[in-house]
């Protein structure tokens, strides 16, 4: 019977996420719910006496462990940070023209239809974004990016995925997100550690610079 129930209330939320995902906040109903979820209504209200919005929201929290386990699997795949986030790039790519470019990111469209009017779900909005900046942080920041930079860095990562992700979508293509990955890799390039110049490669400058000043 545990079994059944935690299937049952999965069901529900991996439904709900999914319609959200492509059809809003607005367009997807209880009853649809129920429906893709081959779970009784009763069902529904008894995981979720808060209605619609309780179940919103615990959708947004799926939908956020969904992206952020897909964030780990690129920047878990190369140790080079540029490198790692041009990975998240193809992956996010690769779902898009799966899904037939129907599955953008989990959580936009509830966000913006619900902004202002619906705390629980904004509530689970702030998490997720927060959530899957600290991923991006803690590879950056672990790569040897000072931690401000790091930070700032993975906001930046996050926000330009969402646009890109959108631009894919609308353009049913996967170069929006290619050329994102392209030009994250080399802005993250420039905030590297540059590693120290040898002690011989210093001298030997220091003494041309020396030896150029006494011939002038």
């Amino acid at each position: 019977m545990k079994t059944t129930t935690t299937g049952t209330r999965e069901r529900i939320v991996r439904a709900t996420s999914r319609l959200l995902q492509r059809q809003g906040y607005e367009g997807t109903g209880i009853k649809q719910i129920s429906r893709e979820a081959e779970a009784t209504l009763g069902s529904v209200y008894h995981f979720f006496p808060g209605g619609k919005q309780e179940l919103a929201a615990e959708a947004i929290r799926h939908g956020d462990q969904e992206f952020a386990e897909l964030l780990r699997q690129g920047l878990d795949s190369a140790t080079d940070p540029a490198e790692a986030v041009t990975a998240c790039t193809r992956l996010l790519a690769e779902a898009l023209r799966a899904s037939d470019w129907q599955d953008g990111c989990p959580i936009t469209t509830t966000a913006l239809e619900t902004v202002g009017r619906a705390p629980v779900i904004e509530e689970a909005v702030t998490a997720a974004f927060a959530h899957w900046r600290a991923v991006v942080e803690e590879k950056l920041h672990g790569s040897g990016i000072g931690l401000t930079d790091a930070r700032e860095l993975a906001a930046t990562v996050i926000n330009t995925l969402e646009g890109a992700e959108l631009a894919a979508q609308v353009a049913r293509s996967e170069e929006p997100l290619h050329l994102t990955g392209r030009h994250l890799a080399r802005l993250i390039d420039t905030y590297r550690p540059q590693p120290p110049v040898p002690a011989a490669a210093t001298a030997a400058a220091a003494s041309t610079n020396a030896a150029g000043a006494t011939t002038a």
